[in-house]
């Protein structure tokens, strides 16, 4: 009876303190998070929001269990216990403080992007930057699982035992991994070089396949291109490092629109050029810097015209083009129907 009632008391205070270490942990995350936002407001420096959002649960329970961790040989249980609960406090541990890590990492990555607005018309340096934070985040957040779960297994006495075993055999056991892996490897590193060199980013206007699109999303191992029909093409990161393609906004957004109309030679070529830029100033999608008519070919049937018109992006280039030569088909139509093409043919009476 004295013995359950001993263990009964010595569970008691062990809750007690338990409950009391969970408390104070709870209080100092409370406060610390006061003290943050407090300096938040005296500098800009410090991104109160993003360490609020991303950090304030992963830090919650770091701090109860490093409050845990430290009372724990006065909560008043076996050793044998004692030595079970520190392996899963020590496991648990590795995977908050993992979750802690790539936490910072979105701090730093939402405090960076916090500087860049994408929705604006210029936004080549945004997206350079959101391009390369993006694929970061994702290694970043690969590498440090990886670790985290090679951590969590070396905790183990047999799997460190097997882990010096493997580690003698290091030499075979690498060329085999890397022969099985070549095309993950290969994936891996692309996404590396595309973040730093930068061949396309998010929001590129490309043409892939023979299909025009936009850059939706750049992962670790695919791109997603969403086509103009709204069809999303998903190509290996790979393609964009072996195969040519066009990148419309490598530089710049500006683009040069083209159309080209064929018509009979007796086209006053003149007139057609001053409609032109009629057409072009009265547009809401010229940009004003670029307008032009040239004869590019002369074959034994029609003129080829190329008109060149400017536009912004690749988007609006296209509704300017589709403008430009709807309006100059009617313009000719209704004044020079007669230059329109044709196919001439003369006829001879023969002798008899």
């Amino acid at each position: 009876m004295y013995i359950a009632a001993s263990f009964a008391g010595d569970f008691v205070v062990g809750a007690i303190i338990a409950v009391a270490a969970v408390v104070a942990a709870l209080i100092f995350d409370f406060l610390l998070f006061v003290l943050i936002r407090r300096a938040a407001k005296k500098s800009e420096q410090i991104p109160a929001e993003p360490l609020v959002i991303h950090c304030r649960l992963p830090l919650r329970f770091l701090l109860v269990l490093i409050a845990v961790r430290l009372v724990l040989p006065f909560l008043g249980v076996s050793q044998r216990a004692q030595d079970f609960l520190k392996h899963v406090l020590g496991m648990v541990l590795i995977g908050v403080v993992s979750w802690l890590v790539v936490s910072l990492v979105n701090v730093f990555a939402d405090y960076v992007l916090g500087h860049f607005d994408i929705a604006v018309k210029d936004n080549l340096r945004a997206r350079k930057v959101y391009t390369q934070l993006r694929v970061v985040k994702r290694i970043t957040t690969v590498v440090v699982l990886l670790l985290a779960f090679g951590m969590m297994l070396m905790t183990f006495p047999a799997v460190r035992q097997v882990g010096t075993t493997i580690l003698a055999s290091a030499g075979i056991v690498g060329i085999v991994v890397g022969m099985a892996a070549q095309r993950t490897i290969g994936a891996f590193i692309a996404g590396l070089q595309i973040a730093i060199t930068q061949p396309i980013r998010l929001d590129d206007v490309v043409i892939v396949e023979n299909e025009w699109g936009r850059i939706e999303e750049i992962a670790l191992t695919y791109v997603v291109v969403k086509v103009w029909d709204l069809r999303r093409l998903v190509v290996p990161i790979t393609y964009f490092l072996e195969k040519p393609f066009q990148n419309w906004t490598r530089q710049t957004a500006d683009l040069l629109g083209t159309i080209y109309i064929h018509v009979d030679y007796t086209i006053p070529i003149e007139e057609v050029r001053v409609e032109l830029r009629k057409i072009a100033e009265q547009s809401k999608y010229w940009d004003g810097k670029v307008c032009g008519l040239q004869v590019t070919n002369a074959s034994e049937r029609a003129v080829e015209l190329r008109a060149i018109v400017s536009a912004v992006d690749g988007p609006t280039a296209w509704n300017l083009r589709c403008e430009v030569r709807e309006k100059l088909i009617i313009f000719i139509q209704k004044n020079y129907p007669e230059s329109l093409p044709k196919t001439r043919a003369e006829f001879k009476e023969l002798k008899s």
